[in-house]
């Protein structure tokens, strides 16, 4: 992760301050840039500027160590006057995220890019009230965002996708750009698919939960850390690559797709996951878990800087 030394933004808004809106605003600072908060949540100040100042500490380890000014708003206007940026985060409904969205493109100054953090939406029916559509994009992040890297964008033309991905790259992120966008865009269709697999192996009783994701993260979980499924089945294949193993390989897999279940969410299917996930926690607490996580991220993500030399 690299300090963003000079950047045309100056000051982010972030609506919405929930654990989202809050990690956010924590890598915009650690980076100097403003942040002008506002939620709908009263008294949202306090625990903000508390998660705001964890997530601080912790990208402190990577060097970042930026001044931003955090300044809490009363109206959504106040927050967004002088904006170089915005950084939305309403709940993932789709009839607020429209009326917000609506409400921004109507407050922010001209030209700024606002940017939601949907997980699932498509771009053109959040935009749809917009009077000015082609400056909002989809800009998905994985949680925690101010220390996973990972962007998906999803704008209405590439020079708007362009600008957003340079300012998310400014901040040490990895925007991946979406050519057309999809329900879920690229990471959660992608873990979606996997965690169907996970529900269907606890439903058929083929092995615990705790021992399912144990096979995810000390296997192709330490792979995947490192590059993805494509780049990975290419060094499979030998010598050949990955047309060798589509070629000689390719074969099995579309044995195992066959293979795969479908399972429903039936009350006993959900009764097992929750035991096993208890099981697995070990009477640990969430926010046991949650720093157990973000311990994990930073280690794994100190540990690929110092791979890469930087």
């Amino acid at each position: 992760m690299t300090p963003v030394e000079t950047d045309d933004a100056g000051r982010v808004a972030v609506i919405g301050c929930g654990t989202l809106g809050a990690s956010w605003s924590a890598l915009f600072l650690s980076h100097g840039l403003d942040v002008a908060a506002y939620d709908t949540a009263p008294g949202f100040a306090e625990p903000l500027r508390a998660s705001v100042a964890r997530s601080l500490a912790q990208l402190a380890e990577f060097g970042l160590t930026g001044a931003g000014r955090l300044s809490v708003h009363p109206t959504v206007a106040d927050a967004v006057a002088g904006a170089g940026f915005v950084q939305e985060n309403a709940p993932e409904n789709e009839a607020v995220k429209r009326a917000v969205l609506a409400s921004l493109d109507g407050l922010a100054p001209a030209g700024v890019i606002i940017a939601s953090s949907t997980s699932a939406m498509l771009r053109s029916r959040i935009v749809a009230d917009c009077a000015t559509p082609e400056r909002i994009i989809v800009a998905h992040p994985f949680h925690p965002p101010h220390l996973v890297p990972l962007v998906e964008i999803v704008a209405g033309t590439e020079a708007v996708a362009a600008r957003a991905a340079a300012f998310y790259a400014r901040l040490g992120r990895r925007p991946v750009i979406l050519r057309r966008e999809m329900p879920g865009h690229i990471a959660n269709r992608l873990a979606s698919a996997l965690y169907r697999e996970a529900v269907n192996l606890v439903a058929e009783g083929v092995a615990s939960v705790a021992d399912i994701d144990a096979a995810l993260c000390n296997g192709p979980g330490l792979r995947w850390a490192a590059m993805g499924p494509h780049m990975t089945y290419h060094l499979g294949g030998g010598a050949g690559g990955i047309r060798h193993y589509l070629d000689h390989l390719g074969p099995s897999q579309v044995r195992r797709w066959e293979s795969l279940g479908t399972p429903t969410l039936s009350e006993a299917v959900k009764d097992a996951i929750v035991e096993g996930v208890g099981e697995a926690a070990g009477g640990r607490s969430l926010a046991e878990l949650e720093a157990r996580r973000d311990r994990a991220l930073i280690d794994i993500l100190l540990a690929r800087t110092e791979v890469a030399g930087r």
